[in-house]
């Protein structure tokens, strides 16, 4: 019988994976951003076997070198040098892993914290509802990236300031998606259930309505993704963000801000990698929302 009951489950969720990824992939913009964000993945795993130079080292004798395509280009250096002699290609392979890296800590950290208050909030209602949402709505009054600055510089300059007062701003968009979802959940009779079942407060709000609420939560969460990334790569430009020499993005276009009429590549690559990185994600988020959520998918 465990048998029968087995296979049943496993099928199952065969199924919800099959049915999932046929809405997915009829979004072939998801699907192309799903591509490059998967190469954009392993070139960060795999970025000392792809990068030829190292992201620090210095060519003393190649300042400024154009890409090798270009009139007074050389070949060990595709995409070119920086002001003080860095490759460019090396640069932007490793500042991949600054990217993904900020993604990630950012969006655990803000959804972890805005889930726990948007549990809060949902469940109980009253004044702990009220005074989480009060918060949550003066945060959510500043401009996101005016407030990170702020943060940042009461915090001080730095990658991981930043990426906390990243995470800070963002957390409301998960509470109140959190609080919404759990609000609807609650009164349903599988929760009743339970509640005459016996259980807890606390086995109620993450074994029971959780799990039902995570369809949105992982939307949010890839789209806050991309703008992570885009928020700590303006942190960077400001100088707020990753300090030189770290090869991250923002940092790279600050650091050439005013090479910009003289060496058009020292600016236009490092901005390409942040477009096509958040396009991707972007994308890839649409993708996510048309297939997890019943309501948007396409008939």
């Amino acid at each position: 019988m465990s048998t029968t009951l087995q296979m049943t489950d496993g099928q199952i969720r065969r199924k919800m994976i099959a049915d999932f990824w046929h809405d997915f992939r009829r979004n072939k913009g998801a699907v192309v951003g799903l591509c490059v964000f998967a190469l954009m993945v392993l070139v960060a795993v795999f970025a000392p076997l792809l990068a030829p130079h190292e992201a620090a080292q210095q060519y003393r004798d190649a300042l400024l070198v154009p890409p090798s395509w270009a009139e007074g280009g050389r070949p060990e250096f595709l995409l070119g040098t920086d002001a003080v002699g860095r490759d460019m290609l090396s640069r932007l392979i490793y500042g991949s892993r600054y990217s993904l890296f900020i993604g990630v800590v950012v969006v655990l950290v803000a959804l972890s914290g805005g889930i726990i208050l948007g549990l809060l909030a949902g469940f109980f209602g009253g004044w702990v509802d009220t005074v989480i949402m009060r918060v949550m709505d003066i945060i959510l009054a500043f401009p996101s990236l005016l407030l990170a600055l702020v943060l940042v510089a009461i915090l001080g300059p730095g990658l991981t300031n930043a990426m906390i007062a990243i995470a800070i701003v963002y957390q409301p968009h998960f509470a109140r998606l959190t609080r919404a979802a759990v609000m609807g959940e609650k009164s349903r009779d599988y929760v009743v259930a339970a509640r005459m079942a016996g259980a807890g407060p606390l086995r109620l709000m993450l074994k029971t309505i959780l799990p039902n609420c995570l369809a949105p939560l992982i939307v949010q969460a890839t789209l806050s993704f991309s703008s992570a990334v885009l928020d700590a790569a303006a942190l960077g430009f400001l100088g707020m963000g990753a300090q030189p020499p770290s090869p991250e993005w923002g940092t790279m276009l600050a650091e050439a801000r005013e090479f910009i009429l003289r060496a058009w590549w020292v600016v236009t690559f490092p901005g390409l990698a942040i477009l096509i990185s958040v396009l991707a994600i972007n994308l890839m988020g649409d993708g996510l929302r048309d297939a997890l959520d019943p309501k948007l998918k396409r008939s």
